[in-house]
């Protein structure tokens, strides 16, 4: 007798444990611990997407990382400034810089001008402004003194714009091209940090007046 009610609990705590494993007691608030990762698959390595780095490209992803580092980059530079850049440049750190072939939009403007004198300029900026028009210097100083109503990097656009300000009272403005397409070779720092910026004393002589600025 004893030994058929035995044998009875152990059926029936394995028929519980069956039910526990399963998951049939969970509408009672009885069941395993549920192992969801919803994310897993899209957090796994990708073998076929994995490159392996040269050690310039390793060095520069060590510097990119570094505390307080910013990224810099020339506009496109002549092959004049850019042999007198490489010798300096040869003593920089691997990774650190790099120059490579660049291109920059030329722009074209909505224009008004050349004006006789700095009156006649000051004249038009206050009939500008009475109308609601913005302006804006202009970058080329062979087009000066003049105004810019607006730059674009296609003629379409400027040409699009000047529609529009005619529609709102301008009339002697004009599209012209401030500045061509510029091709040339960039100097890209991608990490300029502590430890590099008294460097760029030697390099801002050799830059034309070209200045760095943050790159995008």
């Amino acid at each position: 007798m004893i030994l058929r009610r035995l044998l009875l609990l152990l059926l029936a705590a394995n028929l519980a444990w069956w039910a526990w494993a399963q998951g049939w007691m969970r509408p009672w608030g009885i069941g395993p611990v549920q192992q969801q990762e919803p994310h897993r698959l899209e957090r796994q390595i990708q073998p076929a997407a994995l490159r392996v780095l040269s050690a310039s490209e390793a060095a520069g992803v060590a510097m990119a990382s570094a505390p307080g580092a910013v990224c810099l980059v020339s506009p496109p530079l002549d092959e004049a400034v850019v042999s007198a850049l490489r010798r300096p440049l040869a003593a920089w750190p691997p990774g650190s810089w790099s120059l490579d072939p660049a291109v920059e939009v030329g722009r074209w403007v909505v224009y008004m001008g050349k004006y006789p004198d700095a009156p006649a300029l000051e004249r038009k900026k206050a009939e500008l402004r009475a109308r609601g028009v913005a302006f804006e210097p202009l970058a080329n100083p062979a087009l000066e003194p003049g105004l810019s109503l607006g730059g674009f990097p296609t003629q379409d656009e400027a040409q699009d714009q000047l529609k529009a300000l005619s529609e709102r009272g301008v009339r002697t403005a004009r599209v012209v091209q401030e500045r061509p397409d510029l091709r040339g070779t960039a100097l890209r720092l991608p990490a300029l940090d502590d430890s590099l910026r008294p460097r760029l004393a030697d390099l801002q002589p050799l830059l034309a007046g070209q200045l760095l600025r943050p790159c995008r």
